[in-house]
Parts: structure tokens; sequence; C-alpha cells
């Protein structure tokens, strides 16, 4: 048995193989391969064959390809609706520190030398074969971070690698990190102004998700990193949420780490991750029934639903409970278990019922159901289409603003 066995993918590679087959995995899927297999998602292949080659070859054989970035020697095969990528082995010719101009090699070595750390710098052959150039499997084992070659020199080559080398040490990552890597990135640190505002929030909410994010973190702030993403940020909050058991979620992670109302514009993030943040943050504090806290009972939690979705409060109750050091985490965590288990209710009357039941057309349709509304949710929510329909006709002939028909 060989690494390869633990593939579910399998049989798609071995087709790729009757027709590449000095083709190797390389990257991350040969490092989580090392790590037990559980996590291998994306297929990435080099191979010495020049990309025109290789498209050919896959062309012939029946496989359908799609030239993803020929000018980078890379094409897409799709075999069983699963995408493997194929790279022709490159070397550098040049960088600006963003972007490499690139030449095709057929020496395995120096393609593995472009790569920016040893863990991901490794090849699988179709034998299950590892060939590692850079130490990269004994760095793995130890929990070590470390670049392909002189660090600041590939930092130069690419800033982005800053932010990838915590965003791996966070993952893998021990409690000392590469002294070498720390030292280089400190130095550079200034470069991550010159990053897009799209790329750093990729990869901070990539970071937010490690599993050893509390030290990442540490050694963040330790490189004077931190600060040059997130203003003011609130580590220990978010350190704690950690302790407590909050999800490997990037914006929830991201929205204990930063109270700052600009958050969202600097990191450009997504239309529906700003909403999320900014009703994470919700309601006016001095509006205590708008507080979800282990003191609510069902019918305070179905009018908290009423109005905000499952996923706000949720993330409330992670951001309420990071400032409680007064309830136990049980309590929390048995709040969040009953909201998971609830419905949404929904107001079940609407306009046309008002008009129906003999009210007037025009502002007195939104007067009479606001005040049903409200009748409805200091009920818990409960009351169905039959009740507040009786109750709509009981109060409509009491109303002035409304009339029997």
């Amino acid at each position: 048995m060989t690494l390869l066995d633990q593939l579910p993918q399998r049989s798609g590679l071995d087709r790729l193989w009757r027709f590449l087959p000095g083709a190797r995995l390389v990257g991350g899927s040969v490092r989580d391969l090392l790590l037990g297999g559980q996590h291998v998602h994306d297929l990435d292949l080099a191979t010495p064959e020049p990309p025109h080659e290789v498209q050919a070859l896959l062309e012939d054989a029946g496989i359908k390809t799609i030239p993803t970035g020929l000018a980078h020697g890379t094409i897409t095969a799709l075999i069983d609706r699963i995408p493997y990528e194929i790279t022709t082995l490159r070397r550098d010719v040049a960088t600006d520190g963003r972007h490499a101009e690139v030449a095709w090699t057929t020496d395995w070595q120096e393609d593995a030398a472009r790569r920016d750390f040893t863990i991901n710098a490794m090849f699988c052959d179709r034998f299950g074969v590892i060939h590692d150039y850079f130490g990269g499997r004994s760095d793995l084992a130890a929990c070590r971070v470390r670049f392909v070659g002189e660090a600041g020199r590939r930092i130069e080559e690419d800033a982005l690698r800053i932010l990838r080398f915590f965003r791996f040490d966070a993952r893998f990552g021990g409690d000392r990190p590469d002294p070498e890597a720390m030292t280089a990135i400190r130095g550079l640190a200034g470069m991550i102004g010159g990053l897009s505002a799209e790329r750093l929030a990729s990869e901070m909410l990539r970071i937010l998700t490690g599993p050893h994010l509390a030290r990442c973190l540490d050694h963040m702030e330790a490189a004077d990193v931190l600060d040059r993403i997130i203003a003011s940020p609130q580590t220990e909050r978010l350190v704690r949420g950690l302790s407590l058991g909050v999800p490997e979620d990037g914006v929830l992670r991201l929205g204990l780490l930063s109270d700052a109302p600009d958050l969202a514009e600097r990191l450009r993030l997504s239309g529906k991750q700003a909403q999320r943040l900014a009703l994470m943050r919700g309601p006016d504090r001095s509006n205590k029934t708008d507080i979800v806290s282990p003191q609510c009972d069902d019918d305070a939690l179905r009018r908290l639903l009423a109005m905000v979705e499952h996923q706000t409060l949720l993330d409330r109750s992670w951001l309420l409970q990071t400032q409680d050091d007064k309830t136990p985490p049980e309590a929390w965590n048995a709040l969040r278990a009953r909201l998971i288990g609830m419905e949404r209710p929904v107001f079940p009357l609407a306009g046309r019922d008002v008009l129906e039941a003999g009210g007037l057309p025009g502002p007195a349709i939104g007067v009479a159901l606001a005040s049903l509304q409200a009748w409805w949710r200091d009920r818990g929510c409960l009351p169905d289409r039959k009740a507040c329909l009786a109750e709509l006709k009981n109060r409509l002939p009491l109303s002035p603003q409304g009339r029997e028909r």
C-alpha cells in the first residue's frame, strides 16, 4: 500500500499517469497525504512536458482540458467532473514583488526551488515515492514552517508570502516559529502596504481559521504584522473566544478581533461579509430586550429570531460571551443549542388579510399590522394564522382606522 491509496481520486490520477507517466503530485496534496490524507482536495501535478504538448496528449486521449493558464504553463484536466491542475516545471526568470516571469525547465529541483515553503515543495510520483529536495518532510514532522532558500529573498519576490507564512503557521506551525523567517518578516513587514485589500482579506480570513491561531497571533504581533492589517486588534478577546471553542469561521473570528467600523471597507469584504459583521455588532446595547443571553427563555428567543436570523444571534452570542466572566460556558453552549434547534417564526398575516377582514386601504393597514405583530411577539410568536385572524377581527370594529364590511 502506498500514500496514493488514501485518495478517492486515485482512478482519475491513474488515467492521467497513463499519458503523463512522469508527472508528479506537488504541493499541498503531498503535504496533506503525509498528514494522513483526510484533507486532500486540490490535486495539482507538475510535469516536464511543455503545456501545449500536455494539452495535445490529453485531448488525443479523450480527456477534456481547459487552458486555465497557458502563459504560466497550466492546464486543467477534467475527469469525472474532478479538476486536476497540471503545470509544466518552471524556473523564475524575473520577479517584481508580485508577479514572476517564468521559463520552462525539466529540472525538478529547480521547480521546487521557486516554491514558497519546504512543506509545499515536495513531489509524489505515480509509485507513491516522495521527492523532497529541501527537507519539507522533516519540517512537517517538526511543525516547522520554513521558506525554501533565503527567507528575505523569497518575500521580496512576493510580499504575499508574509501572510502565507502565517496562514501555514496557524495550521501547521509549532510554538517557536522559524527564526530566519521571523527576522526577514520583521525587516520587510512594510511591504504589506503594497498588497491589495482583497489579497489581505483573503489570506487573513484563512489565517483566522487555523487550529493554532492563538499562538499564530502572538507570532504576527511579534513580527509587527497584525497591526498593519487590523487597526487596534482586540487580540485578547479573540483568544478568549478561542479558549471557549469559537468555531473555525473566518468572518466570525474577524468580528471578535476588530470593532473598527471601517473594517469591511478597508479589507474590501464582500457585501454579505460586511453585513454579517455589522449585524454581529448588534443593536444599541442600551436596548436590553434586543440582547441574546442565556437568561432568554424560549419566548424571548423566538422574538429575537422574528427580527434577525439564526446566524446573527449565534455571532452575537460569541461576541457577548467573550465579555462575560460570570456566566458558565455551559450556559452559553446550551443557549446556542436551543437557537439552532428553533425554527425562525414568521408573522402569518399580510396587508391583504387586513383588507379582507374589513380594514381601510392606505396607512391604516400598516398601523393595524404593526399593532397585531406586537401582540403576536408579546405572546412569544406562538399564535398561528387562525389565532391572529381572530385577534384582527376583534380589533377592527374598535379601531378608528377600521370598519366592518
